[in-house]
């Protein structure tokens, strides 16, 4: 599943980059029948590999991996419907743009929602 997640969220910065997938295959350092292989889901990166991606594209590689534009129901299904849910119901991943206080208030209750899950599992 992470390979989708992975795979959407390129496809989507080279868009929004306005880069073609041969100039971020040479920034990567890539093939391009290697990176169009991968972003049409039918390659497995290596870790180094999803590395040089992440660096050409200017994104931290957490964030390529964690975040998607997908609805869970796609990612079920992309998954093959056998997903383990990471978290505990009533919590949820989300992805946003903010300004500094913003982010340092969410980083407040990142971190406390954390210890919550980490003390109900103990």
């Amino acid at each position: 599943m992470y390979n989708q997640i992975f795979f959407t969220n390129v496809l989507r910065i080279i868009d929004d980059q306005q880069i073609t997938k041969l100039e971020l295959a040479d920034l990567a350092g890539i093939s391009i029948s290697f990176l169009s292989d991968l972003t049409n889901g039918k390659a497995n990166p290596s870790l180094k590999v999803m590395e040089a991606i992440a660096s050409a594209l200017a994104t931290p590689l957490p964030t390529l991996l964690e975040n998607t534009d997908l609805d869970s129901a796609s990612l079920k299904a992309l998954a093959g419907n056998n997903v383990a849910p990471s978290l505990p119901a009533g919590y949820v991943r989300a992805y946003a743009v903010l300004t500094e206080y913003q982010a340092f208030t969410v980083q407040q209750w990142d971190d406390k929602n954390r210890r919550d899950i980490s003390a109900r599992k103990q």
